[in-house]
């Protein structure tokens, strides 16, 4: 969960994002040496009356400041890239779960079972109970067993919208008329939140995501508490 004036991101709750953090903070400290270094040498230029020949003609220095960018961006690209096809990776998931995006609430359909669905709506503040978060309630969570595979198919009714959890890692586009799929493992338990990141009208901002986390006799105990409600 974020907080006031936070700087990083959120703690991670999946190995997603944890791999997500790692490369985050392995590119913001090779930024943060080059930026020192380009600083010392703006300041060295400005203050030195000296002038070294050898510098201002110098084919290695030539290809050292060619080359050297290049091996600096290779190790950007190759984490980079096994995040990329580790995100895309989806095997033999226990549970899917149909999220499609409405103007402006979420209605998720539980794909493994033949009667378990339901729409979640944003809780108005003047109906929140003392500890919840404003904006961010839902009268409905999505409720998954922890470290399981989740498969989640995404898609829209009318415009496009986007299901987002950042303590999972996990962004995926609602689009209208076409089912984009992501997958996540939450690694512990707990309650997540995430909003609506596409701009999709004039209640963007009031279609909240919350997703639950429970050990596996928890989901099966309330699975089986909806399935009787239904």
């Amino acid at each position: 969960m974020a907080h006031p004036s936070q700087l990083g991101f959120q703690d991670a709750a999946s190995p997603v994002m944890e791999e997500l953090l790692h490369f985050h903070d392995h590119a913001l400290m090779v930024v943060i040496l080059i930026s020192a270094l380009m600083f010392y040498i703006i300041i060295a230029m400005v203050s030195t009356k000296l002038t070294n020949k050898y510098i201002l003609d110098s084919q290695e220095m030539v290809i050292v400041w060619t080359i050297l960018p290049g091996v600096i961006l290779i190790l950007f690209a190759l984490p980079s890239l096994q995040i990329l096809y580790l995100m895309d990776e989806i095997n033999d998931p226990h549970l899917t779960i149909k999220a499609i995006g409405h103007q402006w609430y979420w209605s998720y359909e539980y794909t493994d079972y033949e009667d378990l669905g339901f729409d979640a709506y944003m809780i108005p503040t003047q109906d929140l109970s003392p500890g919840q978060f404003r904006l961010l309630e839902t009268d409905h969570r999505v409720v998954v067993p922890v470290e399981s595979p989740i498969r989640v198919l995404v898609t829209a009714e009318d415009v496009l919208h986007s299901w987002a959890v950042p303590a999972l890692g996990v962004k995926m586009d609602a689009v209208p008329g076409r089912l984009n799929q992501t997958a996540f493992i939450a690694s512990r338990s707990g309650v997540f939140y995430g909003q609506c990141s596409e701009i999709c009208g004039a209640n963007h901002s009031f279609m909240p995501i919350v997703l639950e986390t429970v050990p596996l006799e928890h989901f099966e105990n309330w699975s089986s508490l909806m399935l009787e409600d239904a």
